[in-house]
C-alpha cells in the first residue's frame, strides 16, 4: 500500500492550481487555432461516375472522375450513398474535396499489392521515402474531409497484414539510408521490400476533418497525419485489429484536436510522433498543440508520444478520457539516446483506465536502443492531475530517464491506483512531486493499540 504527498529531490513545490489555470489558458489558446476544414456546399453523387455499391464494380475510375470534376469546380462534396464500393487501388484526393461516407455506405479496397504501385512519397516508422501509396491519400493540400457514418475497410488481412515477417530487410535499410543522408529521391521501395502502406494519410496538409466514420482492416497505420497542421479528428470509430493498426499518428504535425473517438485498435491509439534520427533532426517540425479529449481507448496504448521523436513533442493535452477495453499501459512515453530532440509540456488530466499493465510509464531507454550513442533526449515539464486505474499488474508510475539526462520537472496530483504490483519506479530524475496520490488504496485511519 503505498500514499504519498511529499516533493523529491528537494524540489520547489508547485503551485497546481496555478498550472491548472495555466493550462487550460494554453489549451484554450490552441484550441482557438484549430477550424478543420471548410467544406463545400457543391455535392457530386458518386453513383453519377459510374460506380456501383454492389461490392463486385471496381469502383476506383469513378472516383478519379469525381475528384477530377471537383477539382475543376474548385472543391465540391462527393457522396457516397448506401452499398458496398469495391476500390482497385487507391484514392488520391485533391484540394476542396469532402469524402461523404452515407450510412451503410462501405469503401472495401482490393488487398492485392501490385494496385497500389507506383510508389508516392510517403514516409515509414519515421523515416522520409517512397512507398506504395496509401490506401486514401492526399499530398501538399488544403481543406480535406472525410465524414459520415459510412464505414472503410482495408480489407488487408490476407496481404499486407501477414507482412511484417518479411519487412527486416527493409526497415533495416530505410534506417540506414536515414542514417546516412541518402537523398529522399533515391529511396525507393515498393515491391519486394514488404513495407506496409498506411490506410489513411495526409502529408504536407493544411486543413483536414476525419469524423464520424468507422475504420477497420488497415494495411498498417490507419490515420497518419505527417507534416500538416490544423486537423480535427471526431467520432470516428474503429475496429482495426490487425498488425500494426496504431489509430492516429500525428507525425511532425500541429495544432489537431483528437476528441470523441471510439478506439479499438491492434496497436496504439493514438501515437505522437516527430521523425526518426537524422530525417528528424533535419526536417526540425516537432509535433506540437495537440489536444486529445473525451475519448474512450481500447487496444495496446491509449496516447504515446515516441518512440519516432526526433523532431521534439511538445504542449499535449490529454483530458477526460477513459477506456472502453483492455489497454496494456495508459500514458506511455517512450525514447532512447538516438533519438535525441525533447518532450515538454505535457498535461495529463482526469483519465481513468480499468487494468493495465502499467499506468504512466516514461522511458529513454526504449528497447535497449542507442544506448552507446549521445543523442539524448530533453523530457521535462510533465502534469498529471487526476489519473486512476482499477489494477496495474506491472507498475503504477514508472520514469526511466538517463545520468546524461535525467526527467525533470514531473508533477502528480491525485493519483489513485487500486492495485499494484511495483507503486513507483523512478530513475534519474530531478524535480519530482507528488501530492494526494494513493496507490493500493487509502491507508485511512490508524489503528489502535489494543
Amino acid at each position: 500500500m503505498f500514499a504519498a504527498m511529499f516533493a523529491i529531490h528537494n524540489c520547489q513545490a508547485v503551485d497546481m492550481n496555478r498550472v491548472g489555470k495555466e493550462r487550460v489558458a494554453k489549451r484554450d489558446s490552441v484550441l482557438k487555432l484549430i477550424t478543420g476544414a471548410k467544406i463545400s456546399e457543391d455535392s457530386l453523387m458518386l453513383t453519377d461516375f459510374g460506380a456501383r455499391g454492389d461490392g463486385k464494380t471496381d469502383c476506383l475510375p469513378a472516383f478519379r472522375k469525381a475528384m477530377r470534376a471537383a477539382g475543376k469546380r474548385g472543391g465540391a462534396r462527393i457522396v457516397v450513398p448506401e452499398g458496398i464500393y469495391f476500390i482497385k487501388g487507391p484514392i488520391h484526393f485533391v484540394s476542396n474535396v469532402c469524402l461523404d461516407l452515407r450510412r451503410g455506405a462501405t469503401l472495401k479496397f482490393a488487398p492485392a499489392p501490385e494496385l497500389y504501385l507506383p510508389v508516392v512519397k510517403t514516409s515509414w516508422e519515421g523515416t522520409f521515402l517512397y512507398n506504395y501509396s496509401p490506401f486514401i491519400y492526399g499530398y501538399g493540400l488544403h481543406d480535406v474531409s472525410i465524414t459520415g457514418e459510412g464505414v472503410i475497410d482495408g480489407n488487408a488481412s490476407t496481404t499486407f497484414s501477414t507482412w511484417k515477417s518479411r519487412q527486416k530487410a527493409g526497415q533495416t535499410r530505410s534506417r540506414e539510408m536515414n542514417h546516412g543522408g541518402t537523398p529522399v529521391e533515391e529511396r525507393e521501395f515498393g515491391e519486394d521490400w514488404w513495407l506496409r502502406p498506411q490506410l489513411i494519410q495526409f502529408y504536407e496538409c493544411k486543413n483536414i476533418t476525419i469524423s464520424g466514420v468507422k475504420i477497420t482492416n488497415a494495411p498498417f497505420w490507419c490515420v497518419h497525419l505527417l507534416k500538416s497542421e490544423n486537423v480535427v479528428c471526431r467520432g470516428v470509430r474503429y475496429d482495426a485489429k490487425l498488425v500494426n493498426n496504431d489509430g492516429i499518428d500525428p507525425e511532425c504535425s500541429r495544432n489537431i484536436l483528437i476528441e470523441d473517438i471510439e478506439f479499438d485498435n491492434g496497436d496504439d491509439n493514438v501515437a505522437i510522433k516527430a521523425g526518426r534520427d537524422n530525417d528528424g533532426w533535419a526536417v526540425a517540425t516537432p509535433s506540437e498543440n495537440i489536444v486529445i479529449r473525451r475519448c474512450h481507448f481500447k487496444g495496446l496504448h491509449a496516447v504515446v508520444i515516441g518512440s519516432e521523436m526526433s523532431a521534439g513533442v511538445r504542449n499535449v493535452f490529454v483530458e477526460d478520457c477513459t477506456f472502453g477495453g483492455y489497454c496494456k499501459r495508459g500514458i506511455y512515453v517512450k525514447t532512447n539516446p538516438d533519438r535525441g530532440g525533447y518532450v515538454s509540456n505535457l498535461y495529463v488530466n482526469n483519465c481513468k483506465f480499468g487494468e493495465v499493465e502499467d499506468l504512466f510509464y516514461v522511458t529513454s531507454m526504449y528497447a535497449g536502443e542507442g544506448m552507446d550513442n549521445d543523442k539524448f533526449t530533453k523530457v521535462s515539464d510533465i502534469y498529471v492531475d487526476g489519473l486512476s486505474c482499477d489494477k496495474a499488474t506491472a507498475a503504477g508510475l514508472v520514469l526511466q530517464g538517463t545520468v546524461a539526462e535525467p526527467i525533470r520537472h514531473v508533477f502528480f496530483r491525485n493519483i489513485e491506483i487500486g492495485q499494484a504490483a511495483n507503486a513507483v519506479s523512478f530513475d534519474n530524475t530531478a524535480g519530482v512531486e507528488m501530492l494526494d496520490c494513493h496507490i493500493g488504496g487509502r491507508a485511512g485511519v490508524p489503528s489502535q493499540a489494543k
